[in-house]
């Protein structure tokens, strides 16, 4: 993979753009201005990346991922990750057929749902995953591939399925190699 430079994504215009960003030049990024990237985080090829984002410390996002993060944004909180194809969307269009859809059309003919969506510290987001509008994936969330999820998670919890559906809690164990981590950095 081919990454910008720090001087290349220091010209870009991002609001935030930490040390050590490795961003694909084969990425697609809108919005730069309310885009945030924390220390040594990364964006893989053929990612798109658009509307209020903020991205954490050491988040990794894998090739093919959709983040949209539309007008409510999406948080990736530190030590979170998104496996190849994940997509998340923070507003979706009325389904119901009360209401016309898509974005040829204008506001006051759509009853479009918008909601943030928070991924917390240490979560990670098997591949072609879906994260609906709204949810909060807790602290410690481990999602399997191709799960569907429209509802929060219990902290320290891990998922699967369409609807996801928790499984069993998830160790702790890697908090202690967080630690360890940031103290062989000088961080901690």
């Amino acid at each position: 993979m081919a990454y910008y430079t720090q001087e290349e994504l220091d010209k870009l215009g991002f609001k935030y753009i930490g040390t050590n960003v490795k961003v694909s030049d084969k990425a697609s990024i809108y919005n730069y201005e309310q885009i945030e990237i924390g220390d040594n985080s990364r964006i893989d090829d053929f990612c798109v990346i658009s509307g209020k984002i903020q991205i954490g410390r050491n988040v990794h996002i894998a090739p093919f991922c959709l983040v949209a993060g539309g007008e409510e944004g999406i948080i990736l909180e530190d030590f979170s990750g998104l496996a190849y194809n994940v997509q998340i969307f923070t507003q979706s269009d009325d389904y119901s057929g009360k209401t016309l859809t898509n974005p040829t059309i204008q506001e006051k003919y759509k009853n479009e749902f918008k909601k943030e969506i928070i991924i917390g510290k240490h979560s990670i987001v098997g591949a072609a995953s879906l994260i609906m509008p709204g949810v909060i994936l807790a602290e410690g969330t481990a999602v399997g591939a191709m799960s569907l999820i429209r509802k929060n998670t219990e902290p320290w919890g891990i998922y699967l399925g369409n609807p996801a559906k928790k499984l069993k809690n998830r160790s702790k164990d890697l908090l202690k190699l967080e630690k360890q981590y940031l103290n062989e950095i000088g961080e901690n």
